[in-house]
């Protein structure tokens, strides 16, 4: 499977777009990762949500892909960019993040979740283990958010948002 780095296919924008996207993710896996790290349980999928509900909306910012970018484009423009997210099968491209929406994505990763919980209770291994699944899930669903949003710009042909200054 194509990186989002490889699908970009060197075009300068997406490039910078898939660099930005991946700083954010990187912070907030590691808050992830702390979170799972707590011996609490329960704790970890509360911060995981909270991360999820952020980061999207987030990545979806970076490529020009929030509802409000979209709304703003062109009417032939924005009926290209919804025909690619369904290509794509994207169900947070576009869309105002709910935690309806955050738990049927994380869904996706739900085995590597599951088995988080139950190293907890596994004194420091458990929990060292923990947080590098914790890590591991968020960094996947983040990674797999970014190359949906690189493919739908580049099926879309859309142009993205200049860089925050």
């Amino acid at each position: 499977m194509a990186s989002a780095l490889q699908l970009a296919g060197g075009d300068p924008a997406l490039l910078v777009a898939v660099k930005r996207a991946r700083k954010l993710l990187n912070r907030r896996a590691l808050a992830g990762a702390a979170a799972s790290a707590v011996p609490i349980p329960g704790v970890d999928w509360l911060v995981d949500a909270a991360l999820l509900s952020k980061l999207i909306p987030a990545i979806n910012a970076e490529f020009g892909l929030t509802p409000e970018h979209i709304a703003a484009l062109p009417q032939r423009k924005r009926e290209q960019v919804e025909k690619a997210v369904s290509v794509v099968g994207s169900m947070v491209i576009g869309k105002f993040i709910t935690r309806d929406l955050v738990i049927r994505a994380a869904a996706a990763a739900g085995r590597r979740l599951t088995v988080k919980q139950a190293t907890k209770y596994v004194p420091i291994a458990g929990q060292a283990i923990s947080a590098l699944i914790g890590y591991a899930a968020i960094r996947y669903l983040g990674e797999e958010h970014i190359r949906d949003c690189v493919q739908v710009c580049r099926q879309a042909q859309l142009q993205l948002p200049s860089a925050p200054g």
